[in-house]
């Protein structure tokens, strides 16, 4: 753990250096909701505002786990120094859990100024008791994410992985009811986007904060993005240490 631990600040500070990385992290889900949100009059319906909020939290949690992940991870593969660090004594472990964590971080960072926004300018509002619960079902709803974002960064080189990632995160975000809710869809793409990782996450979400029980094909799709990318990310590692290291 110690070396683990040291790995993750070696990362932070890489990524302390680039403060418009951090800044961007950190506020582009508060200005999604400056936009999508604040304008408009909620004080009639907390529950609306509400799920908007958390809506717009996941937003962050998911965009730190893609761009943390896919972008970083490409870009540490074409740099000497990862090379370097597979030919060490430490555990490879030792590194997953140090990138674990430092995704983890800048997930919550993302999240943070939402959460702060929305209890200070919105009337919304979630019991204390269901606190813990939501962000267990935030970090449990960014797994996808986390592994799709490994997948592309194990898979592609950084000039490719920042426009896939771009291209994967914004469709899905928007089909998975994360900027709209799904119920101004049409029936039919309400009903479509459920298969999409996202809309599993975001029913996921609500129901933690007391909300409708996802549908089955929901939840079931879910666990199917997981288990699916988690096998991608295994096979794209040991692809790129075939490659690159034989």
């Amino acid at each position: 753990m110690s070396i683990a631990a040291a790995h993750a600040r070696y990362l932070i500070l890489e990524q302390l250096r680039i403060p418009v990385a951090v800044l961007s992290t950190a506020l582009f889900p508060a200005l999604t909701l400056c936009f999508f949100v604040l304008p408009f009059d909620w004080g009639d319906d907390p529950v609306a505002v509400t799920r908007s909020v958390a809506q717009l939290a996941l937003f962050g949690v998911l965009s730190g786990f893609l761009f943390t992940f896919g972008v970083g991870v490409a870009d540490d593969r074409e740099k000497p120094w990862d090379p370097y660090l597979r030919t060490l004594p430490a555990p490879a472990s030792a590194r997953v859990v140090g990138r674990l964590a430092v995704g983890v971080l800048f997930a919550l960072l993302g999240m943070l100024p939402v959460v702060v926004l929305g209890a200070l300018l919105t009337p919304a509002y979630v019991e204390p008791a269901r606190l813990p619960g939501a962000v267990l079902a935030l970090l449990v709803a960014g797994l996808p994410f986390l592994f799709g974002g490994l997948a592309i960064g194990y898979s592609l080189p950084t000039k490719a992985a920042l426009p896939v990632t771009q291209l994967v995160f914004f469709p899905m975000a928007f089909g998975g009811g994360l900027l709209l809710p799904p119920e101004l869809f049409p029936g039919w793409l309400a009903r479509a986007t459920e298969v999409l990782p996202t809309r599993g996450a975001r029913d996921l979400l609500l129901w933690s904060l007391g909300g409708p029980v996802p549908s089955g094909l929901a939840l079931g799709a879910f666990a199917a993005w997981t288990v699916g990318l988690a096998l991608l990310v295994g096979w794209a590692y040991r692809r790129d240490e075939g490659r690159r290291f034989r």
